[in-house]
């Protein structure tokens, strides 16, 4: 039997997903991380690997209030390109 990964909503789009086909992006003590592993410790968002779920985020800021922190352009930047490179 195949164990199912654990589900997460998408706070682009809010469709829920298994966890290993999102992106996760994490608060660590005021540091926002892409943490492809899903393993650092911190708050953590999670996003369709899309642009359109990105901006969906962005427009709405639902990333900064999931991850109860100020996201700046340049964090934006690394999260679409990470999205560009999968």
């Amino acid at each position: 039997m195949q164990r199912r990964s654990p589900i997460r909503k998408c706070v682009g789009c809010g469709d829920r997903r298994d966890k290993i086909e999102l992106l996760r992006i994490v608060n660590n003590k005021g540091e926002i991380i892409i943490d492809p592993g899903g393993k650092l410790p911190g708050r953590g968002a999670y996003l369709c690997p899309n642009m359109d779920c990105l901006e969906k985020a962005v427009s709405k800021n639902k990333l900064s209030d999931a991850l109860k922190f100020e996201i700046s352009d340049e964090i934006y930047e690394k999260i679409s390109e990470e999205i560009k490179h999968d």
